[in-house]
């Protein structure tokens, strides 16, 4: 189930720095709810324990490219971003370590 519901952390510059205080992205389901996201993470992550889950729908951009055959035109897909913070007194989550 937690595999369904999360399907990537999204790691960026900003999220990179959240991570400091805690806070850490994933993308996810578009149809999952907030209690759905916090039960995947914590069976995903043993040991850690949700403080509180924040949820966003990110639209996708329209991007041209410009080749032989003249412009083309497209868009990048939409998508579900939940920012999820940790108790500090429980385990955290590190993203890096099998880098």
């Amino acid at each position: 189930m937690a595999r369904e519901i999360l399907i990537r952390p999204y790691v960026t510059e900003k999220a990179t720095a959240l991570m400091e205080g805690s806070h850490y992205s994933f993308v996810v389901e578009k149809k999952a709810n907030k209690i759905e996201i916090r039960k995947a993470v914590e069976a995903r992550y043993p040991g850690v324990q949700v403080k509180e889950v924040r949820t966003m729908v990110v639209r996708g951009k329209r991007r041209s490219q410009f080749t032989k055959r003249g412009r083309v035109q497209g868009r990048t897909p939409s998508f579900k971003k939940a920012i999820v913070t940790l108790d500090p007194s429980g385990e955290q989550i590190d993203f890096f370590e099998q880098v």
